[in-house]
């Protein structure tokens, strides 16, 4: 699908949708009980369609391997390869888009020394063998997700386990998350805050009836939206939350101040569309958007894909290794044709930015919105938005 953008302020009151990084962390909790739990605002993306789907695979009786099918959901990829070994002794994995082609190693390192084994070959990630309690070292500066993977499967094993991190934890508030999601259904996990999570076996997660909040993640655009102009409330969001990308608070205050800007999204990577489309608009103001590496293994390689489209609206951001430099302008020229890549958040980012631009801007393949926020256009049209959709 095509939508053409004709640029223009946004106005009116807007919802997020549910938090997927939350859904996922509670129904995989839930899907661990034993008992039946309640799960209330829950939002069909297909990155939780496929949480849901492999959850039920993995509860399936059987004695062979479970097939799991993750869709392009990196997290539900990695939140589930420990969990399966835990209850299944392994499984088929399976994905698309560039979801295979995302390192595991962190894992593989793990499985060489615990004796498990693994292969991968034509896009399958087979693993087989027996989790055992005890001590299990990961980097701390690679993703997150491997970390909340074994805190949902340690408390599973028969007896009390650490992860041991070799460097700094970064993306700190997705762990807060899962801790969060574990203390709720009743599951222990101790971090000290700088390397080391223990967490006690034989535990056994209780049922619960809880909701979702609403996604700060995908609220970041509605900033972004704000600061090139539009008149928008944004509600319903927990400002306590344990969510990280709350850092899109004080980022969008930083960035209506005046002179040059450094942000570190170290834990916050995901909010580096929404933040690059409001630099590019910071007129005659620099902005660096710093550690930021992890970006390039993405849906997309979010640091090549966020210039590629910024600058052909007519923005001026200057890519490097693991940052990006951008130059405001007052508008951009828009007038053009870009590539959602398949990329929910590129997707975003370029119709937000195509509000401060001086001709129509057409996103492809702009069904990418599906894996995390399918209503984002319905959206986008309701607060005045004006789009044409085609094939």
């Amino acid at each position: 699908m095509n939508v053409t953008i004709t640029p223009g302020r946004l106005a009116g009151t807007i919802t997020p949708p549910p938090s997927k990084s939350q859904a996922h962390r509670l129904l995989i909790a839930a899907g661990l009980g034993a008992g039946e739990s309640h799960i209330e605002n829950l939002a069909h993306s297909q990155d939780i369609d496929a949480t849901l789907r492999c959850m039920a695979a993995l509860k399936a009786p059987g004695a062979e391997l479970p097939e799991l099918d993750c869709g392009e959901s990196g997290s539900t990829l990695r939140f589930l390869i420990p969990v399966a070994l835990a209850l299944r002794g392994g499984g088929r994995f399976t994905g698309h888009g560039r979801l295979m082609e995302r390192p595991q190693e962190p894992y593989f390192a793990i499985f060489r020394e615990k004796g498990i084994s693994y292969e991968q070959q034509d896009g399958t990630l087979t693993v087989e063998g027996k989790l055992t309690p005890g001590d299990y070292t990961l980097p701390g500066d690679v993703s997150s997700q491997f970390v909340t993977g074994l805190l949902y499967a340690l408390p599973l094993l028969g007896g009390d386990s650490r992860i041991l991190l070799t460097t700094p934890l970064e993306s700190r508030g997705y762990i807060d998350m899962t801790l969060d999601a574990l203390e709720q259904f009743g599951v222990q996990a101790e971090y000290d805050g700088d390397r080391i999570f223990r967490v006690p076996g034989n535990q056994a997660y209780q049922p619960r009836d809880l909701t979702i909040e609403a996604d700060w993640s995908n609220a970041a655009f509605w900033y972004a939206a704000c600061f090139l102009g539009c008149d928008l409330e944004i509600q319903g969001l927990n400002a306590c939350s344990a969510q990280g990308d709350m850092r899109i608070v004080p980022y969008f205050m930083k960035l209506q101040g005046k002179g040059p800007v450094d942000l570190d999204v170290s834990q916050c990577p995901d909010l580096v569309p929404p933040l690059a489309a409001m630099a590019a608009l910071r007129g005659g103001e620099t902005t660096a958007i710093v550690n930021a590496a992890r970006l390039r293994i993405k849906e997309s390689d979010r640091l090549a894909t966020v210039t590629q489209v910024l600058n052909a609206l007519g923005a001026e951001v200057e890519e490097f290794d693991d940052h990006l430099v951008i130059h405001g302008k007052e508008r951009l020229a828009g007038g053009v044709t870009v590539s959602g890549h398949n990329d929910h958040r590129i997707a975003m980012m370029a119709a937000i930015a195509a509000i401060r631009c001086e001709k129509p801007v057409t996103v492809t393949g702009a069904e990418c919105v599906k894996k995390s926020y399918p209503d984002f256009w319905e959206d986008y049209r309701k607060l005045g938005g004006k789009l044409v959709c085609g094939t």
